[in-house]
């Protein structure tokens, strides 16, 4: 059966820029986050040997998301201007590299590879999801994985396999109940409020005793610790729009997955353009056999 590679293109795009040692060209144009880019693309491609592979950028305006809740995402800071300005020659890259970019105004990257990653795995397919955002932990199943980017504490460990068993072990719910477990405890990264107080423990165990947030909201006269009882009822409405806003949208059109086909010749000139010479010398090693693409 087909297996894919579904990337979240910022999420992986982040993670080179601050992984890498400052790199730059003689001219001094940024090329930190190019060498980490094609580095780990080649790495996890050898890893997992994808029959394709799919990197989903964002163009900003989650329109629906920013409808329910106006400051969502609106503390986090502006891309850092050398990593901004790489951005375009990443793309570039994705695309010399035969790999499908995909990217939809007004619609988060999110929504656009969880629908693409349902939409894999109802046909069959198998899909590994290549982010560390939690948000992807609620669509992770029998045909779902996430593939967890090494950590920055000990980059030994490398690139991680987590399932459903995993999510669990890791948020102390399971898949489906990812989305109740975040609109609780809230998502700070995505500037979401929670209930203030309850942190991972309490959240896991509501659910478990609850069944899903509307089973704790119905259960708030009664709840454990008698101190939330009452934040619990007067935050109904907050809590139902949170849970609006961590539920992926998983309703949108498939977008275009056909491959693009290496392009050797083109890749090899960014690379050269971006006096890259060691990821030069790797793609040559790679692609130096046209007839194969």
């Amino acid at each position: 059966m087909p297996k894919w590679l579904l990337v979240d293109g910022f999420n992986l795009a982040y993670r080179c820029f601050f992984a890498v040692p400052e790199l730059s060209r003689g001219d001094g144009f940024p090329t930190n986050a190019l060498h980490g880019w094609v580095k780990s693309l080649w790495r996890l491609m050898d890893q997992e040997k994808p029959d394709g592979v799919l990197v989903f950028f964002d163009l900003g305006g989650a329109q629906e998301k920013l409808a329910l809740l106006p400051e969502y995402k609106a503390h986090r800071d502006e891309m850092p201007e050398p990593l901004s300005r790489q951005i375009p020659v990443i793309k570039e890259l994705t695309r010399a590299m035969g790999l499908r970019g995909i990217e939809q105004d007004g619609v988060e990257s999110d929504d656009l590879l969880a629908s693409e990653a349902m939409a894999l795995a109802r046909r069959g397919d198998d899909v590994m999801i290549v982010s560390s955002d939690k948000d992807f932990a609620q669509i992770v199943g029998d045909r779902i994985r996430i593939m967890l980017p090494p950590p920055t504490a000990n980059p030994k460990l490398g690139w991680r396999m987590m399932d459903a068993a995993g999510v669990a072990e890791k948020f102390g719910v399971g898949p489906p109940k990812i989305a109740d477990y975040l609109a609780l405890v809230g998502d700070t990264s995505d500037n979401i409020p929670g209930l203030t107080g309850v942190g991972p423990k309490t959240a896991a165990k509501w659910l478990a005793e609850h069944g899903s947030l509307e089973g704790v909201i119905a259960a708030a006269e009664r709840i454990v610790p008698e101190r939330f009882r009452a934040a619990l009822a007067s935050s109904a409405d907050m809590l139902r729009r949170n849970l609006r806003v961590t539920t992926l949208n998983l309703a949108l059109p498939p977008p275009d997955a056909s491959p693009g086909g290496v392009r050797p010749e083109e890749l090899y000139g960014i690379l050269e353009r971006m006096e890259m010479k060691s990821a030069l010398a790797d793609a040559r090693r790679r692609y130096g056999q046209p007839e194969l693409f």
